[in-house]
Protein backbone atom coordinates (compact mmCIF):
# COMPACT_ATOMS: atom_id res chain seq x y z
CA UNK A 1 0.00 0.00 0.00
CA UNK A 2 1.30 3.69 -0.87
CA UNK A 3 1.98 5.50 1.99
CA UNK A 4 -0.84 8.37 0.96
CA UNK A 5 -3.09 5.46 0.85
CA UNK A 6 -2.20 4.37 4.23
CA UNK A 7 -2.14 7.78 5.26
CA UNK A 8 -5.81 8.26 4.19
CA UNK A 9 -7.29 4.81 6.22
CA UNK A 10 -5.38 5.97 9.30
CA UNK A 11 -7.68 9.32 9.21
CA UNK A 12 -10.68 6.83 8.81
CA UNK A 13 -9.67 4.92 10.84
CA UNK A 14 -8.47 6.96 13.93
CA UNK A 15 -10.27 10.07 15.47
CA UNK A 16 -7.60 11.10 17.42
CA UNK A 17 -5.49 11.43 13.87
CA UNK A 18 -8.87 13.70 12.15
CA UNK A 19 -8.99 15.19 15.00
CA UNK A 20 -5.03 16.71 15.33
CA UNK A 21 -5.24 17.27 10.95
CA UNK A 22 -8.94 18.73 11.60
CA UNK A 23 -10.84 16.41 9.18
CA UNK A 24 -14.88 16.27 10.21
CA UNK A 25 -16.93 13.02 8.42
CA UNK A 26 -19.33 15.07 9.55
CA UNK A 27 -18.75 17.35 6.69
CA UNK A 28 -16.74 16.23 4.18
CA UNK A 29 -14.64 12.64 2.98
CA UNK A 30 -11.32 12.61 4.07
CA UNK A 31 -8.42 13.99 1.40
CA UNK A 32 -7.78 11.64 -1.34
CA UNK A 33 -4.36 9.80 -1.79
CA UNK A 34 -4.08 12.93 -4.90
CA UNK A 35 -4.29 15.66 -2.27
CA UNK A 36 -2.42 14.16 0.43
CA UNK A 37 0.64 13.13 -1.98
CA UNK A 38 0.37 17.17 -3.25
CA UNK A 39 0.50 18.13 0.03
CA UNK A 40 3.87 16.38 0.76
CA UNK A 41 5.29 17.67 -2.20
CA UNK A 42 4.12 20.78 -1.14
CA UNK A 43 5.64 20.83 2.19
CA UNK A 44 8.72 19.44 0.67
CA UNK A 45 9.22 22.31 -1.97
CA UNK A 46 9.25 24.87 0.03
CA UNK A 47 11.54 23.11 3.14
CA UNK A 48 8.39 23.69 5.45
CA UNK A 49 9.23 20.38 7.21
CA UNK A 50 12.09 22.01 9.22
CA UNK A 51 9.94 25.23 10.06
CA UNK A 52 7.79 22.58 11.52
CA UNK A 53 10.28 21.46 13.64
CA UNK A 54 11.41 24.68 15.00
CA UNK A 55 7.51 26.04 15.37
CA UNK A 56 6.92 23.12 17.74
CA UNK A 57 10.64 24.11 19.57
CA UNK A 58 9.35 27.36 19.40
CA UNK A 59 5.94 26.70 20.88
CA UNK A 60 7.52 24.20 23.89
CA UNK A 61 9.75 26.80 24.70
CA UNK A 62 6.90 29.47 25.53
CA UNK A 63 6.13 26.55 27.70
CA UNK A 64 9.24 26.48 29.96
CA UNK A 65 10.13 23.27 28.07
CA UNK A 66 13.60 24.87 26.61
CA UNK A 67 16.22 23.93 24.37
CA UNK A 68 19.78 24.88 26.71
CA UNK A 69 23.51 24.35 26.45
CA UNK A 70 24.43 20.77 26.30
CA UNK A 71 23.71 18.35 23.16
CA UNK A 72 24.00 14.81 22.84
CA UNK A 73 24.13 13.39 19.42
CA UNK A 74 23.53 9.92 17.91
CA UNK A 75 22.50 7.87 15.07
CA UNK A 76 20.03 5.08 14.18
CA UNK A 77 19.84 3.14 10.78
CA UNK A 78 16.53 3.23 8.73
CA UNK A 79 16.62 0.09 7.55
CA UNK A 80 15.36 0.10 3.52
CA UNK A 81 13.83 -2.74 1.13
CA UNK A 82 17.22 -4.55 -0.51
CA UNK A 83 15.12 -6.15 -2.82
CA UNK A 84 15.52 -5.37 -6.50
CA UNK A 85 11.53 -6.58 -7.07
CA UNK A 86 10.77 -3.58 -8.52
CA UNK A 87 9.92 -1.71 -11.63
CA UNK A 88 13.47 -0.66 -12.01
CA UNK A 89 14.90 -4.29 -10.90
CA UNK A 90 17.30 -2.04 -8.33
CA UNK A 91 17.61 -0.93 -4.83
CA UNK A 92 17.39 2.42 -3.88
CA UNK A 93 20.69 3.63 -5.18
CA UNK A 94 20.69 6.58 -2.63
CA UNK A 95 20.89 3.90 0.42
CA UNK A 96 23.71 1.85 1.36
CA UNK A 97 24.77 -1.06 3.40
CA UNK A 98 26.89 -0.80 6.56
CA UNK A 99 28.40 -3.35 9.04
CA UNK A 100 27.42 -3.10 12.23
CA UNK A 101 28.72 -5.64 14.66
CA UNK A 102 28.37 -8.82 12.59
CA UNK A 103 25.20 -8.05 10.90
CA UNK A 104 25.10 -6.08 7.60
CA UNK A 105 22.26 -3.23 7.29
CA UNK A 106 20.96 -1.40 4.20
CA UNK A 107 19.34 1.86 4.11
CA UNK A 108 19.65 5.00 5.66
CA UNK A 109 20.78 6.91 9.04
CA UNK A 110 19.04 9.34 11.02
CA UNK A 111 21.35 11.81 12.87
CA UNK A 112 19.37 13.77 15.81
CA UNK A 113 20.93 16.64 18.46
CA UNK A 114 19.03 16.33 21.67
CA UNK A 115 18.82 18.61 24.20
CA UNK A 116 20.62 17.04 27.61
CA UNK A 117 18.11 18.50 29.90
CA UNK A 118 14.35 18.53 28.22
CA UNK A 119 15.47 16.03 25.73
CA UNK A 120 14.26 18.08 22.80
CA UNK A 121 15.88 17.13 18.99
CA UNK A 122 16.80 20.85 17.64
CA UNK A 123 19.11 19.23 15.09
CA UNK A 124 18.02 16.25 12.55
CA UNK A 125 20.17 15.42 10.10
CA UNK A 126 19.71 12.14 7.56
CA UNK A 127 22.38 10.25 5.17
CA UNK A 128 22.84 6.61 3.66
CA UNK A 129 23.72 3.88 6.07
CA UNK A 130 27.33 3.97 4.91
CA UNK A 131 27.82 7.42 6.37
CA UNK A 132 29.89 7.85 9.40
CA UNK A 133 28.18 9.63 12.38
CA UNK A 134 31.15 12.04 12.59
CA UNK A 135 30.71 13.92 9.58
CA UNK A 136 26.93 14.84 10.45
CA UNK A 137 28.38 15.84 14.00
CA UNK A 138 28.79 19.69 12.97
CA UNK A 139 24.80 19.73 11.31
CA UNK A 140 24.32 18.58 14.80
CA UNK A 141 24.64 21.30 17.16
CA UNK A 142 23.12 24.75 17.46
CA UNK A 143 26.43 26.74 18.45
CA UNK A 144 25.58 27.65 21.65
CA UNK A 145 26.75 24.30 22.99
CA UNK A 146 28.87 24.18 26.95
CA UNK A 147 29.30 20.75 26.45
CA UNK A 148 28.53 17.78 23.78
CA UNK A 149 27.84 14.14 24.54
CA UNK A 150 28.26 11.43 22.68
CA UNK A 151 29.03 7.53 22.66
CA UNK A 152 32.71 6.14 21.60
CA UNK A 153 32.02 6.56 17.73
CA UNK A 154 32.38 10.53 17.94
CA UNK A 155 35.65 10.42 19.66
CA UNK A 156 38.84 12.51 18.36
CA UNK A 157 36.22 15.37 17.13
CA UNK A 158 37.09 17.91 19.64
CA UNK A 159 37.89 20.35 16.91
CA UNK A 160 35.46 19.98 15.10
CA UNK A 161 33.24 20.25 17.63
CA UNK A 162 34.97 23.57 18.60
CA UNK A 163 34.59 24.93 15.15
CA UNK A 164 30.19 24.66 15.35
CA UNK A 165 30.44 25.59 19.51
CA UNK A 166 33.51 27.24 20.29
CA UNK A 167 32.55 27.12 24.30
CA UNK A 168 31.76 23.54 23.98
CA UNK A 169 33.51 20.83 26.30
CA UNK A 170 33.79 17.25 24.40
CA UNK A 171 31.87 14.95 26.48
CA UNK A 172 32.21 12.22 24.36
CA UNK A 173 32.74 8.76 25.85
CA UNK A 174 36.43 7.32 24.89
CA UNK A 175 37.20 3.74 23.87
CA UNK A 176 38.31 1.98 27.09
CA UNK A 177 40.72 -1.05 25.73
CA UNK A 178 43.91 -0.20 25.18
CA UNK A 179 47.17 -2.43 24.41
CA UNK A 180 47.72 -2.79 27.94
CA UNK A 181 44.70 -3.66 28.83
CA UNK A 182 40.80 -2.62 29.87
CA UNK A 183 41.56 1.65 31.59
CA UNK A 184 39.49 1.27 34.46
CA UNK A 185 39.34 4.81 35.13
CA UNK A 186 38.17 5.70 31.69
CA UNK A 187 35.64 3.24 32.07
CA UNK A 188 34.11 4.53 35.21
CA UNK A 189 34.18 7.93 33.48
CA UNK A 190 32.29 6.87 30.47
CA UNK A 191 29.62 5.08 32.83
CA UNK A 192 29.01 8.88 34.47
CA UNK A 193 28.57 10.13 30.75
CA UNK A 194 26.46 7.59 29.74
CA UNK A 195 24.01 8.67 32.51
CA UNK A 196 23.62 11.84 30.72
CA UNK A 197 24.16 10.67 26.79
CA UNK A 198 20.85 7.71 27.83
CA UNK A 199 17.96 10.90 27.40
CA UNK A 200 19.29 10.27 23.74
CA UNK A 201 18.00 7.12 23.33
CA UNK A 202 14.30 7.86 23.93
CA UNK A 203 13.34 9.98 20.83
CA UNK A 204 14.40 6.75 18.95
CA UNK A 205 12.42 4.71 21.33
CA UNK A 206 9.63 6.54 20.38
CA UNK A 207 9.99 6.99 16.49
CA UNK A 208 10.57 3.36 15.86
CA UNK A 209 8.09 1.58 19.02
CA UNK A 210 5.50 4.05 19.40
CA UNK A 211 5.66 5.39 15.85
CA UNK A 212 6.26 2.02 14.13
CA UNK A 213 8.93 4.22 11.94
CA UNK A 214 11.50 0.48 11.75
CA UNK A 215 11.57 1.26 7.77
CA UNK A 216 12.01 4.19 5.27
CA UNK A 217 8.92 5.25 3.50
CA UNK A 218 10.20 6.80 0.38
CA UNK A 219 12.64 6.37 -2.45
CA UNK A 220 15.59 8.45 -1.64
CA UNK A 221 17.09 10.60 0.85
CA UNK A 222 15.31 13.66 0.54
CA UNK A 223 12.17 12.48 0.62
CA UNK A 224 12.50 10.43 4.08
CA UNK A 225 14.87 13.48 5.86
CA UNK A 226 11.76 15.91 5.58
CA UNK A 227 9.26 13.03 6.93
CA UNK A 228 12.14 12.47 9.37
CA UNK A 229 11.84 16.18 11.02
CA UNK A 230 8.22 16.25 10.91
CA UNK A 231 8.59 12.66 12.74
CA UNK A 232 10.86 13.90 15.42
CA UNK A 233 8.68 17.27 15.89
CA UNK A 234 6.04 14.90 17.28
CA UNK A 235 8.17 13.31 19.10
CA UNK A 236 9.06 15.83 21.03
CA UNK A 237 5.68 16.79 21.37
CA UNK A 238 4.97 13.24 22.70
CA UNK A 239 7.42 13.12 24.95
CA UNK A 240 6.08 16.03 27.07
CA UNK A 241 2.89 15.85 26.25
CA UNK A 242 1.94 15.11 30.76
CA UNK A 243 3.23 18.76 30.33
CA UNK A 244 1.32 20.21 27.96
CA UNK A 245 -1.89 18.24 28.55
CA UNK A 246 -3.75 20.27 31.40
CA UNK A 247 -4.28 17.60 34.11
CA UNK A 248 -8.13 16.82 35.43
CA UNK A 249 -8.70 17.56 38.69
CA UNK A 250 -9.62 14.26 40.69
CA UNK A 251 -13.25 13.39 41.46
CA UNK A 252 -14.88 15.17 44.71
CA UNK A 253 -12.19 17.96 44.22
Amino acid sequence: MDPEARDRHLLYDSPALRGFAGVDLGRAAAPDESTILNFRHLLEAHDLCGKILDTVNFYLDRKGIRIATGTIVDATIIAAPSSTKNSKKERDPEMHQTKKGNQYYFGAKAHIGVDSKSGIIHSVCTSAASVSDVHMLPDLLHGEEKKVWGDAGYQGQTEAIHEAAPQAQDMTCRRVKTKQGVDEDEKRRNRTKSRVRAKVEWPFRILKRVFGYTKVRYRGIKKNHEWLLTAFALVNLYQHRKRLTPQLAPLGA
